[in-house]
């Protein structure tokens, strides 16, 4: 796994051991999304997933020290299986934080190379969400838990 964080931008890649298809299928189904998603600790509850252009995911993450961190999404793009794009929103229901991010999910060899790229208005937003919320190592951590939840016997085909 390899990451990335620069003035705006916050990238990582990650090899999985399933299809682009199958990777796409777990980024994007609730019940598989409540097993892996979020930093080490964390786990997450949809609340509500339209999967299309224009359409939402509302979710919340709830931290391993009780404190619950409410999120919204509104898909951009939706291209199965090989790439999402999404604004991660930031209006006032929801924790202050506001990126644009791309997601790909490309061939290699039987797995995927999976691609996050996470870009913030300005420096100073990408800062900010870095030092309240260690965003660059919460990624980490998230891609770590999605390669172990496919890689599960059985977890990725359900």
């Amino acid at each position: 796994m390899q990451g990335e964080l620069n003035d705006r931008e916050l990238i990582c890649t990650r090899v999985l051991g399933v299809a682009p298809a199958v990777a796409f299928a777990v980024w994007t189904d609730p019940a598989h999304l409540a097993k892996w998603w979020g930093p080490g600790g964390f786990t997450t509850t949809t609340h509500a997933m339209d999967l299309r252009p224009g359409g939402e995911w509302r979710f919340t993450m709830h931290g391993p020290d009780g404190r619950d961190y409410a999120n919204r999404v509104q898909f951009l793009e939706v291209e199965a299986p090989a790439r999402l794009v999404y604004r991660h929103l930031d209006d006032g229901e929801v924790e202050p934080v506001s990126f644009h991010a791309t997601v790909t999910f490309a061939p290699l060899g039987a797995g995927t190379l999976l691609t996050m790229r996470m870009v913030f208005d300005t420096p100073e937003d990408l800062a900010r969400t870095e030092e309240a919320y260690g965003a660059s190592e919460g990624l980490l951590q998230t891609l770590t838990r999605l390669a172990e939840h496919v890689g599960s016997s059985g977890a990725a085909t359900s």
